[in-house]
C-alpha cells in the first residue's frame, strides 16, 4: 500500500469543517512539494492553538495525503465526535495505562503501511512564553527510528491569533491568516542502525523540534531562540522555589503516542 484513500468520513468532516475554516482565516501554505506523493511519512507540527488540528488537517487535506494524528483517548468517548475520530483513522492514546504502548505500535503500523502520522512532538500547547516550541517527546523519533520514514518538519502560525492558547474567545476581527511552511526531511541518518537509548533518542527529538523552530522563525520573519523551553524544568524550579523538592516521574513509554 503506497498511499492512503480519502474515506467518507474523511470526506465528510472536510465538507463539514472547510466551509468554517474558509470564512474565518485566511490561508498562506508554503512548501507543499515536500509531502510525500507515495509512501508512508511523519510529520511533526509545532502546537500553539486548539485550532491547530483543523487547520493544519485542512491544509494537508488538500495535499492529498490525509493525516492521522494522534489523539487522547476521551476525544473518542462522545458519540458523534468519537464517530469521525475513528471513522477518519485517528489513533488514540491511552496515557498512564497499560494500553499507552498502543498508540506507538499504531503508528509505526499505519507508517509501514503507506499512511501519514501527524505528530504534535510537544505533546500539548506550547508553553514558552513567547509561543516557540518547546522541548519534544521522544515518540515522534521512536516511530521514526524504527520505521527509517521521512519526518517532515511543519511550522504553522495564525491560529493562535485566531485563538489563542488556551483561551475559549476566538479574536476574529482583524481577519488573521494561517501560514504553514513545510521543511524538507530531517537529517535523522546518524541515528539510524544504532541501540534506541533515551540519550539517543532525546538527540533525534532534539534534532527534529530544531528544524521546526527555524522553519517558525521563517515565519515570524525573527530568529528562533537556540534553546527550548524546557516545562519539566520549569515546574522543578517552581517546585523548589516553593519550598518542595523532587521531580516528576517521566515516563516515555507513554509518550511515542505525543
Amino acid at each position: 500500500m503506497s498511499r492512503r484513500r480519502i474515506g467518507f468520513v474523511y470526506r465528510l468532516a472536510a465538507v463539514i469543517a472547510k466551509p468554517f475554516l474558509i470564512a474565518v482565516i485566511n490561508r498562506d501554505w508554503r512548501g507543499v512539494e515536500n509531502i510525500p506523493a507515495e509512501g508512508g511519512f511523519i510529520t511533526a507540527v509545532n502546537h500553539n492553538s486548539h485550532l491547530d488540528p483543523f487547520c493544519y488537517a485542512h491544509f494537508q487535506y488538500n495535499t492529498g495525503r490525509v493525516p492521522r494524528f494522534l489523539a487522547k483517548a476521551p476525544l473518542f468517548k462522545p458519540p458523534v465526535v468519537g464517530w469521525f475520530m475513528r471513522g477518519t483513522g485517528q489513533i488514540p492514546v491511552y496515557r498512564a495505562t497499560t494500553d499507552a504502548a498502543q498508540a506507538f505500535r499504531a503508528a509505526v503500523a499505519a507508517v509501514n503501511d503507506g499512511e501519514c502520522v501527524a505528530f504534535y512532538p510537544e505533546g500539548t500547547l506550547t508553553r514558552d512564553p513567547d509561543g516557540w516550541p518547546m522541548t519534544g517527546k521522544t515518540g515522534v523519533a521512536r516511530v521514526a527510528l524504527l520505521t527509517k520514514a521521512p519526518v517532515i518538519p511543519v511550522a504553522q502560525w495564525g491560529a493562535n491569533e485566531l485563538l489563542p492558547p488556551y483561551s475559549t474567545r476566538p479574536r476574529l476581527f482583524p481577519r488573521k491568516t494561517h501560514q504553514v511552511l513545510v521543511g524538507k526531511p530531517v537529517d535523522l541518518d546518524r541515528f539510524y542502525d544504532r541501540e534506541p537509548t533515551a540519550e539517543l533518542l532525546r538527540q533525534a527529538t532534539d534534532a527534529i523540534m530544531a528544524d521546526i523552530a527555524v522553519l517558525l522563525g521563517e515565519l515570524r520573519g525573527e530568529t528562533a531562540p537556540a534553546e527550548r523551553f524546557d516545562p519539566r524544568r520549569h515546574r522543578n524550579t517552581a517546585k523548589v522555589k516553593g519550598g518542595t523538592s523532587g521531580a516528576s516521574a517521566v515516563n516515555d513509554a507513554d509518550d511515542a503516542a505525543e
